[in-house]
């Protein structure tokens, strides 16, 4: 047996660190707005060193949060090697806002966050305590992975183990010692990736076997497949140019928004739709609004949407990493009624459904893992090719969460911006609220603010439509209802 220890990332993992370049952030964020509760200190800010303590109660539950990356030389693909020098003060930041505290100070604060790479030679986390917001009564955490260890589905689950449903603050006894286990040498790295690489012919074979064995109708099966690989290689590699898009610079910019579930719920009931059929017909309203507004002629452009969606199964519940396959939906900004822009979308998203097209994303992943990681990265390219923007929504748990007895209020996602992408909008929802982020370039789109506003309006005019009376929509979640 081996002395030392890794574990290699997989092809779709390590494709997102392989599209991490120039000013492309692979990290996924959230600002998460909880009541001080029992983690104020005496001075009447956090008690820093007890978050310190209550997360290091749970690292080992997370391994990967005390491993950091080692590159296989020669292939440019990664394994995760436990550190050594692990340090939690380096990845538990404590800041404050200066007076008055306002919500736009703290999301220029996360907007500059976001916009610094995460350190490769470290575990690709870090957690931002920030106090000091008006009022006194609340604190925010900005919390930045890395998109190559979690994906929405996997980033629900690691939240079930860092906060609890319980008000009462855990006991804080002795974490549990951490025994870094050696790393291998790079020669060593190299030889197995070597013997890896020679074995993968054996490997294909091995898997067609397997899937001949476990599939019932083996002709439907195939041409599904090929039928969703050709249509997804159909839309091409570019998109069109629009306002929303340009290169990608340094800066971002960071606005987020409640809305009670509840409204989207009776937009879905009242319309006959699923929840991402009304959210995707909200962001085209807001998109045909903001291009209409920028004077951009609609008729001949064609935007495209990626759209996640989560392929984990019962037995990757739990566990870090990547299982994610997506949809590519052109939404129709030429139509300006409400009820058809869904209806077209409705029939797009069932269309989705019934060829499979998230099948032609998994294999573009799956033959990424017998591909050799300097020639191409397919996986990625999917998600992010020939689109206009991502908009991506992960159910979150619907009872209130604690972290150490302080209530957790309200949740912002933000996704990471592409090459290319001036916009990405995510969606999650928690304990009766559904938050909403966008993230945004500041140098591709300079009135983020207005945008959001259109977004707003798109909503509103979706539940006219539907006959729904919603609540307020507000960037301050003390003014959204909440369950509790």
């Amino acid at each position: 047996m081996a002395p030392w220890h890794y574990e290699r990332l997989s092809a779709q993992d390590n494709a997102f660190l392989l599209w991490e370049r120039g000013n492309v952030r692979m990290h996924v964020a959230s600002t998460n707005i909880c009541d001080m509760g029992p983690l104020r200190s005496e001075s009447g800010g956090i008690d820093i060193e007890l978050v310190k303590r209550a997360t290091m109660g749970i690292l080992h539950l997370v391994p990967r949060y005390r491993q950091r990356l080692f590159e296989i030389p020669v292939f440019s693909h990664a394994v995760w090697v436990d550190d050594v020098h692990f340090d939690i003060d380096y990845h538990i930041r404590h800041t404050s806002l200066p007076k008055p505290g306002t919500l736009a100070q703290l999301k220029n604060l996360v907007a500059r966050v976001m916009a610094q790479p995460l350190d490769r030679k470290r575990p690709l986390w870090e957690y931002w305590f920030v106090e000091g917001l008006a009022g006194g009564d609340q604190f925010a955490m900005i919390t930045k992975i890395h998109h190559c260890m979690i994906d929405g589905s996997s980033g629900v689950d690691l939240a079930n183990i860092q906060f609890s449903t319980s008000p009462e603050p855990g006991e804080l006894g002795t974490p549990e010692r951490f025994r870094p286990r050696p790393a291998p040498r790079r020669l060593e790295l190299f030889l197995d990736e070597t013997k890896r690489q020679a074995g993968i012919p054996l490997e294909v074979v091995r898997d067609f076997r397997q899937f001949v064995d476990d599939t019932d109708d083996l002709r439907q099966e195939v041409t599904t497949r090929v039928n969703a690989l050709s249509r997804l290689l159909g839309m091409g590699t570019q998109a069109d140019a629009t306002p929303l898009n340009g290169s990608l610079g340094p800066h971002r910019r960071f606005e987020w928004i409640s809305c009670r579930l509840e409204d989207l719920k009776s937009m879905r009931k009242g319309l006959g739709c699923s929840i991402n059929d009304v959210v995707l017909t909200i962001v085209t309203g807001a998109i045909r609004k903001y291009l209409l507004a920028k004077s951009v002629d609609l008729e001949s452009l064609q935007f495209k949407v990626s759209t996640p969606v989560s392929v984990r199964s019962e037995a990757d519940r739990g566990k870090l990493g990547n299982k994610v396959s997506s949809w590519i939906i052109p939404i129709p900004i030429q139509e300006p009624d409400p009820k058809r822009q869904l209806e077209l979308i409705h029939e797009l998203t069932e269309e989705l459904k019934e060829t499979n097209q998230a099948i032609g994303v998994q294999m573009m992943n799956q033959i990424q893992e017998w591909t050799p990681s300097t020639l191409l990265s397919l996986g990625a390219r999917a998600m992010s090719g020939p689109i206009n923007t991502i908009v991506t929504n992960v159910p979150g748990p619907q009872i209130p969460l604690y972290f150490n007895g302080a209530r957790v209020r309200a949740i912002y996602p933000a996704v990471p911006l592409m090459e290319g992408m001036g916009l990405g909008i995510a969606l999650t929802s928690y304990a009766g609220t559904m938050g909403i982020g966008f993230n945004t370039d500041p140098d591709i789109v300079p009135d983020s603010g207005h945008f959001v506003t259109l977004f707003k309006q798109s909503m509103q005019e979706l539940a006219r439509t539907a006959h729904v009376e919603i609540g307020p929509i507000s960037d301050d979640v003390n003014r959204v209802t909440a369950i509790g």
